[in-house]
């Protein structure tokens, strides 16, 4: 908003202030800085060649783990049964060996499985030491 400076003494002192920011400037000086980095930055860059050893591991696939909750209230552990008391048990068996932390067990559950069962299969797992547990669901 413009502004008039005005003196006691008309005439002499008599000076419009512009009370706004011109930013075109510094836009313009902003663009050439930015213009000047991406030329200049590349060019900056030093590749290094190295020799890298080959890897000789081979990728390791691990098949997942899943626990089955159907309406009914049958638990499958992969395709065979299980029941709560006996998940840990046989989930120790299946893996080979009481790994608990490192092991993704994934829960998937009917659609008319109640919430109580469904959490009391997931509690049963979290007490077990299975603490990497993923739900399965289907996309709509």
């Amino acid at each position: 908003m413009p502004m008039k400076l005005m003196s006691p003494s008309p005439g002499r002192f008599n000076i419009a202030h512009n009370g706004e920011i011109n930013v075109t400037p510094f836009v313009d000086v902003l663009l050439v800085l930015l213009i000047i980095f991406m030329v200049v930055l590349p060019l900056a860059t030093k590749a290094l060649k190295l020799e890298m050893p080959p890897a000789k591991a081979s990728a390791v696939y691990v098949e997942p783990t899943y626990v089955s909750l159907q309406q009914d209230g049958t638990m499958f552990l992969g395709d065979k049964p299980t029941s709560l008391e006996t998940l840990g048990h046989d989930l120790a068996a299946k893996l080979g060996g009481p790994h608990p932390t490192t092991q993704q067990i994934y829960v998937r559950a009917d659609r008319g499985v109640r919430y109580g069962a469904f959490m009391a299969v997931v509690n049963q797992l979290n007490v077990d030491g299975y603490r990497k547990v993923g739900l399965i669901n289907e996309e709509l």
